[in-house]
């Protein structure tokens, strides 16, 4: 693995200075789950967060490792360190938001030059490449990356980057990573993968081959819901330079104390992802035999065929949280989200709460109409951590009430709703015995009017 040095890819002369010290302010100790401050004099046992937009130098001739936090602050040197360690690359980079990372991807791309997308793509992704990059000069055609004649047959001379998601956003379609890495290497183009579905302790696609790997760390990074950020993750030094002089000219970094959070979100991030791995993969085997679903798509048994699934074996450790499925019907998949209690309508996903959502109308509502070509009834679900046994019974009552077969229930009507509701019992003397518990379905109170 190229040794990470993070700091060193600032990409611009002044912001260069101390560039690739292990120096004041520095803090990584090499294992995702622990930061120090190797020079704090305090040492603390977490990454302080420096809250600060300058740093004084020593002298007007004299210049420490770090300026101005637009061009780097520690604490964010502290996340893009571990991220890089985790992804194996080269050198990682912290931005404000998953589709400010995104952009940074497309920003590599000059007047004239060709992308090729996956045609099942996030839709805000789908929206910067069909109106910004086009605007400006960037030739952008979409192909189905599972099929890699199509590929091959689509790569022009101008091709510069191919960029896809496997698993895609909603529809679940698997990209065999490592045969596509190399066809476009052959051709001398780099491939761009928006990983968001699989995290890390899933997925390491550089692995693979990939030169240049995505995240929203919004979603699995972050875990609850509560900050945006997004990482662009590198194989090549000399890319990283690209990468990190686009970070710093274009001021799109993310804040400290969002880097803070998300170094909170890693220490946690394989014990939430494999619980809610587990739950994922009952309720999609819930779904594929429930008579109202009429199809599933999740990299597990039973929601994908069995070529996609020994590609997504041998790429991934695990099916991830996201299942998406289909109805028949767009007024009962509606009816089904507005019945369910556990799982919260909202875009987004890879939060602890299971969440709940139709793509066409929400997080792929800035794709025309006409130029969707997803199910209308499609629902997506991210599932969380909670008790799958609730959320089973959650699902198997709102597909009742969506089916006529039970009567909406309005929010205070909790006993006829959760009356035989499996709760998890409390340890004597818990806290949770005290307060109410609104977001868990294990704390969860009879004639809980929030419910």
């Amino acid at each position: 693995m190229v040794e990470s040095v993070v700091r060193g890819f600032r990409g611009d002369g002044d912001d260069d200075r101390g560039a690739g010290d292990d120096e004041e302010g520095d803090v990584d100790d090499g294992h995702a789950n622990r930061q120090r401050t190797r020079s704090d004099p305090y040492h603390p046992s977490n990454t302080p967060i420096y809250q600060t937009a300058t740093f004084v130098q020593p002298s007007s001739s004299e210049f420490g490792p770090y300026d101005y936090t637009r061009s780097g602050n520690p604490t964010r040197t502290a996340l893009e360190k571990h991220v890089a360690m985790l992804e194996h690359a080269a050198a990682a980079f912290a931005f404000s938001s998953g589709m400010a990372a995104l952009h940074t991807v497309t920003r590599l791309l000059k007047q004239g030059d060709d992308i090729l997308v996956n045609e099942d793509i996030y839709g805000g992704m789908h929206r910067l490449l069909t109106q910004d990059c086009k605007n400006s000069g960037i030739q952008v055609r979409f192909v189905d990356t599972t099929n890699l004649d199509a590929v091959a047959k689509a790569i022009l001379p101008t091709t510069r980057i191919i960029h896809t998601e496997s698993p895609s956003n909603p529809r679940m379609r698997i990209t065999d990573l490592r045969a596509l890495a190399k066809l476009a290497h052959q051709k001398g183009v780099l491939l761009s993968v928006d990983s968001t579905m699989m995290p890390p302790v899933i997925c390491q696609p550089l692995l693979l081959g990939v030169d240049i790997v995505v995240h929203s760390a919004t979603k699995f990074f972050s875990g609850h819901a509560d900050c945006t950020g997004g990482l662009v993750c590198v194989r090549d030094p000399e890319l990283a330079h690209r990468v990190a002089f686009l970070q710093n000219a274009e001021g799109t970094a993310l804040a400290p104390f969002e880097c803070f959070l998300f170094l909170r979100g890693i220490k946690t991030m394989w014990l939430r992802v494999s619980r809610a791995q587990e739950n994922a993969q009952e309720i999609a085997k819930f779904l594929s035999r429930h008579p109202k679903v009429t199809g599933v798509f999740f990299p597990g048994p039973g929601g994908c065929d069995n070529r996609a699934l020994r590609i997504h074996q041998s790429q991934s450790s695990g099916p991830g949280c996201v299942i998406s499925f289909t109805t028949g019907s767009v007024g009962f998949s509606r009816r089904l989200l507005d019945a369910s209690r556990l799982f919260k309508t909202t875009v987004s996903f890879g939060s602890v709460n299971s969440l709940g959502e139709m793509p066409c109308t929400m997080s792929h509502a800035s794709i025309p109409a006409e130029q969707q070509t997803l199910p209308q009834d499609l629902v997506r679900l991210s599932v969380g951590i909670e008790d799958v046994r609730d959320l089973l019974l959650d699902l198997q009552r709102a597909l009742e009430t969506a089916s006529g077969q039970r009567e909406q229930p309005s929010n205070d009507q909790y006993d006829s709703r959760f009356e035989d509701l499996p709760v998890v019992p409390r340890l004597p003397g818990a806290i949770a015995e005290e307060t109410d518990g609104h977001d868990d379905a294990s704390g969860l109170q009879r004639g809980d009017s929030l419910v």
